[in-house]
């Protein structure tokens, strides 16, 4: 079991690491870009495109390691002024919810990954890309928030104590 631990770990971190990867391509690209119109020169074709499937690729790459840091945002307004028992009844609810909806769209998002490589649909933009490639990180993606939220369901730690980070400064 140690070993499927530490190979989700590595996961999580892979794709994270991944996902800055892509964040300073995207940036080196709209520098690219940028550049080349102040210059006069003819920007590259691909650029616009590579750059809108980079934005979708980093977001849902980095989604399930934000859940295991505890890096995302969330709104505790409501939560805060709830007594302890309560809070965790509302937060089992949510941890719910949410595995809930990330198995909805991860379900629905694999069709459409395999629907789109059984048909071989292209995306036709400033240059032609088959659209599978949008689809690609995104069932993974969903499946391992799901995999977080039950970590938090489940176990001890829930989204509304400290992070990992802080824990580790203490």
């Amino acid at each position: 079991m140690k070993k499927i631990s530490a190979f989700y770990d590595q996961l999580l971190h892979g794709l994270a690491r991944l996902s800055g990867i892509l964040i300073f391509c995207a940036f080196v690209m709209i520098v690219v870009d940028v550049l080349m119109r102040i210059t006069g020169l003819e920007p590259f074709i691909f650029i616009m495109t590579t750059f809108e499937y980079i934005l979708l690729w980093f977001t849902m790459l980095a989604a399930p390691y934000l859940l295991r840091i505890k890096g995302h945002v969330f709104i505790d307004a409501v939560t805060q002024f709830l007594p302890s028992l309560l809070k965790k009844i509302v937060a089992k609810i949510v941890y719910l919810l949410c595995i809930i909806g990330c198995c909805i769209y991860g379900y629905h998002l694999l069709g459409l990954l395999v629907e789109a490589i059984q048909s071989g649909e292209l995306d036709m933009r400033s240059y032609e890309v088959p659209i599978w490639l949008l689809f690609v990180p995104m069932p993974l993606c969903f499946f391992l928030c799901v995999i977080e939220f039950m970590r938090f369901l489940f176990g001890v730690d829930d989204m509304y104590s400290q992070s990992i980070q802080e824990r580790e400064n203490v």
